[in-house]
């Protein structure tokens, strides 16, 4: 509990948003949590479900320039693009393609292991005792390969992943099929990693966390935050719906629309949205042992609720465009070839948006141009895997204490 208690204004109702005002509560801090659409309605509600903690390689691996133009031109590749979205994405682009190579990687990867490496173990802390444990279920996560060569080509990746502590088993032939017989025949190599966990209805777990912190006294407020209120450089309130809302601290925390509120605190983060699908099988007649992550097509499939839900494809079009039919004719026929001979009673399609910042970093930490004013956005695939930690570190520092970690490679000044 801090002595200093505060009116913390959170702006984003998203697992980051709600993870701080859950530990901003815990430190004795009174919170506003503010939503344009209310919790867990957005990207938190669509996201694949895996706490992911070994996620810690990005997108951007060397090679990329080479693999992209031919990815974009095969309608079998999980990486799409509206094209006269081009023009405007291009400078972001060229930013984030500039990371494409090892020691950007190998630096991402440095940040983003304290962030996600004890995923489950943040869950669990941040969901003791609020009712959404329920949701939380412990286990497996499993890269499925073609073969031994296809899983030898992620050597790369997987020699980040080794030195950042995962462990992992390789299975292979019969041992694959008694791992998990539901797997097609053509997959004959596998990576288990263990000490990972799946959310079984992401939605419904942000929801209950955001209830418990209204139940904890948390005021929840559906409106749009347009700016924020300032005296001699500190902030005083945020303006919503055309209203004052007095607090002492404000965090950003809308993910992919966070760009403007940011421009207004002197951030001006080199952030895209990459847009992400969803299909749910619902009543599947066949379900995976663990959530899988299938190599060839990037694609997760994680058993849930009632439910297989699909995720992952990256689509490039910007925060406006309606979706695209291609994204999700592709995970229809990925799963089929996955899980041969499935079935299911009916579907349920979803695309939403992931924060992109360029150097595939968030930003964690206080706002370089006002004071009080914080920031936790830009997780890109790993929101839902990092949003706890997130949460306590945003907590800690509104409080006036130090993290146990390096904040450094997170600072939003790095976008001033």
């Amino acid at each position: 509990m801090t002595t200093n208690a505060k009116h913390v204004a959170v702006i984003g109702a998203g697992i980051v948003g709600v993870s701080t005002a859950i530990w901003a509560l815990r430190d004795g801090h009174t919170v506003t949590l503010i939503d344009r659409k209310g919790p867990g309605e957005g990207t938190s509600h669509g996201n694949g479900g895996v706490l992911a903690s070994a996620a810690v390689v990005p997108v951007t691996v060397p090679g990329l320039w080479r693999k992209a133009p031919r990815m974009l031109l095969d309608p079998n590749q999980p990486l799409f693009l509206k094209w006269r979205y081009l023009p405007r994405l291009m400078p972001w682009l060229l930013r984030y393609l500039s990371h494409a190579n090892t020691a950007a990687v190998e630096a991402r990867a440095a940040a983003m292991a304290p962030i996600i490496g004890d995923s489950l173990a943040d869950h669990q802390a941040l969901a003791a005792g609020t009712g959404a444990e329920k949701w939380i279920v412990p286990g497996d996560y499993v890269y499925v390969y073609n073969d031994r060569a296809h899983y030898e080509g992620d050597a790369f990746g997987w020699d980040i992943r080794h030195r950042h502590g995962f462990d992992w088993q390789v299975i292979e032939g019969d041992a694959l099929r008694a791992y998990d017989p539901a797997l097609s025949p053509a997959y004959n190599c596998a990576a288990v990693l263990p000490d990972h966990g799946r959310i079984t209805d992401p939605g419904r777990y942000v929801k209950d966390l955001a209830a418990h912190a209204e139940r904890r006294g948390a005021r929840i407020v559906t409106g749009e935050v347009t700016d924020f209120v300032r005296e001699n450089g500190r902030l005083t309130g945020l303006r919503v719906a055309g209203e004052t809302l007095a607090c002492d601290s404000a965090v950003l925390a809308t993910g992919a629309w966070s760009g403007p509120l940011a421009a207004r605190l002197g951030i001006k983060p080199q952030l895209e949205s990459e847009r992400g699908y969803h299909l749910e099988l619902w009543e599947p007649s066949v379900m995976p042992r663990a959530p899988i992550m299938v190599a060839a097509q990037k694609f997760v499939a994680t058993p849930m609720e009632g439910r297989l839900r699909l995720a992952g494809i990256v689509e490039f079009g910007g925060l406006d465009a309606p979706p695209s039919r291609a994204p999700i004719d592709l995970l229809r026929r990925s799963i089929r070839t996955a899980l041969p001979g499935i079935t299911w009673t009916r579907e349920v399609e979803w695309m939403g948006h992931r924060p992109s910042i360029s150097d595939s970093v968030p930003l964690i930490g206080e706002a370089p141009g006002l004071k009080g004013a914080f920031v936790g956005f830009g997780h890109d695939h790993v929101g839902l895997t990092g949003g706890p930690k997130t949460g306590r570190l945003l907590a800690q520092i509104i409080g006036g204490r130090s993290p146990n970690i390096n904040l450094a490679p997170y600072a939003p000044s790095r976008f001033q």
